[in-house]
């Protein structure tokens, strides 16, 4: 197996393993998963948390979260339409690698640097894709494209984190429409025109 394909490989085999057992998985069992001797591992990486991080980038990959997205949530259809689709695939996407955060931010910062500043990167990318599902809807927002994107990223990280929630998660429907629409439940319009009370 050549290299690329060995680390490849090693990888595929930690993920599942990172999301059961987090940090505290041995190398043993990754060798095991892999089919590989254990000292195979470190003829690969310099050690077990370089392995890690190799494995969470391979999860945050910005061009990755960038085609994910477009090809759940494309252009087409009505604004609410839009960001439903993305909100439903950004929050389910979170709920999934809410895990491999928390193992991220327990990582010694000798080997967190890079992934980080990967992480940002992706953040960037992921918000200029809802800028980009904002963008033909300009004229009828307060707020520019990118600012609205801002916001909806900070609204689906809050309703995702079950340490927020307390367990009442929104929906993309809900979550859209509080951005959208706002919090006050509006007035029933008077059924008689001349009746404003």
């Amino acid at each position: 197996m050549a290299p690329d394909e060995r680390r490849a490989a090693i990888i595929a085999a930690t993920l599942p393993l990172l999301r059961r057992h987090g940090a505290n998985v041995t190398t043993r069992q990754i060798a095991e998963a892999a089919g590989v001797a254990e000292g195979t591992i470190f003829g690969v990486f310099p050690d077990k948390n370089s392995l890690i991080v190799a494995t969470l980038l391979s999860q945050f990959d910005p061009e990755r979260a960038r085609a994910s997205l477009l090809a759940c949530a494309s252009a087409e259809g009505d604004l609410r339409h839009r960001l439903r689709a993305a909100v439903d695939h950004l929050a389910a996407r979170m709920r999934d690698t809410g895990a491999l955060f928390a193992i991220a931010r327990n990582l010694p910062s000798e080997h967190s640097g890079e992934l980080f500043k990967h992480l940002g990167e992706r953040r960037v990318v992921v918000q200029d894709v809802l800028a980009e599902l904002f963008e033909p809807d300009r004229l009828r927002l307060m707020h520019t494209p990118a600012t609205c994107a801002r916001l909806l990223m900070s609204m689906i990280f809050a309703t995702t984190q079950d340490e927020w929630t307390g367990g009442d998660r929104l929906g993309g429907e809900e979550l859209v429409g509080v951005l959208l629409d706002g919090l006050l439940v509006r007035p029933a319009a008077p059924t008689n025109p001349g009746d404003h009370s």
